[in-house]
């Protein structure tokens, strides 16, 4: 048996026990027993700072960084014209404005809602980006590699900060809380759209079509107010899914080379298998590049849409 085999077994099961363990634990968020930093309660709600917390607070940042202040900066120009990094925000925000949000909406309010479409869409985006770096990984290398501090045994408290940033993941639109708080901000919008277009008892009345037979409305109303939190629900799953999905695939085809190597008890058989897994998580990482672009455009354009429904309720 090789040392890699016995190390595994000594530890309390073999490879493929932990497996599974060790991959819900990278996708995931810091525990509530251990997050990064400890804070009070306040009014029953936990304001400790997790994973997830700090890597919303790095997306800010950047997008603040990237976004807002080159844009504040060119509009205060005398003569704005876009040069650099300006020519490519000025594209992005044209091409959703006039390809996602006007379509939707209409001309008419398009300047209205156009701001926390692009908002969504630049949010998104860079917190996917984010979560494609492998931030905590290069972290926990330098920590072992480097300053040659190594977790602590299961079951002893670890007081090493970059040990603790290692108990989760860091894909922020994986987790179902932040997609839920963005879909809740356009269930809100899809509200104020509406009311402010036709009145607030008019927006409800919209729900339903006029004309029909009083019998339908019995069956249809219950189904448009289901409807009203399906839209929401749904942009939440499919955001945290897919972002989700991809980690865990590219961790299951990584696991092969522990999985077979203790299987057969041979490092060998691990190298071999190698060749096929890095390859395939390559690719799967690469794919993984395009989801990002994907589903930052798919939750504005969803969200575009639901709120043009309730604008343009002829449509």
């Amino acid at each position: 048996m090789s040392k890699a085999a016995e190390q595994s077994h000594t530890a309390g099961g073999s490879v493929l026990d932990q497996v599974g363990e060790n991959i819900i634990h990278h996708v995931s968020n810091s525990s509530l027993d251990h997050p990064l930093i400890q804070l009070p309660h306040i009014w029953g709600i936990d304001l400790s700072v997790s994973k997830h917390v700090l890597m919303l607070w790095i997306v800010a940042v950047l997008v603040a960084c990237s976004v807002i202040i080159p844009i504040r900066k060119y509009l205060q120009q005398d003569k704005p014209q876009p040069k650099g990094w300006m020519n490519v925000i000025e594209a992005v925000v044209k091409f959703i404005r006039d390809s996602i949000v006007q379509p939707n909406v209409g001309s008419k309010h398009v300047d209205t809602w156009a701001p926390i479409i692009l908002t969504f869409f630049f949010f998104i985006l860079f917190a996917n980006g984010v979560g494609l770096l492998p931030i905590f990984d290069i972290l926990g290398a330098f920590n072992r590699f480097i300053l040659d501090i190594h977790a602590p045994p299961p079951g002893v408290e670890d007081h090493n900060f970059i040990n603790s940033l290692l108990h989760g993941g860091a894909t922020v639109t994986g987790n179902f809380n932040v997609t839920a708080g963005l879909a809740t901000i356009t269930f809100f919008a899809i509200m104020v759209a509406g009311s402010r277009t036709h009145g607030f008892i008019n927006h409800w009345k919209n729900l339903a079509p006029p004309g029909l037979a009083w019998p339908v409305y019995i069956i249809l109303i219950p189904i448009e107010i289901i409807g009203m939190f399906v839209k929401p629900f749904a942009l939440t799953m499919r955001l945290a899914a897919n972002m989700t999905g991809g980690h865990i695939a590219i961790l299951a085809i990584l696991s092969f080379m522990a999985i077979f190597a203790d299987m057969f008890h041979s490092t060998v058989t691990g190298i071999s298998v190698a060749l096929f897994s890095i390859p395939m998580a390559t690719a799967i990482s690469g794919l993984e590049i395009i989801v990002v672009l994907v589903q930052a455009y798919v939750f504005t354009l969803l969200s575009a849409v639901f709120i043009g429904m309730a604008i343009n309720v002829h449509h």
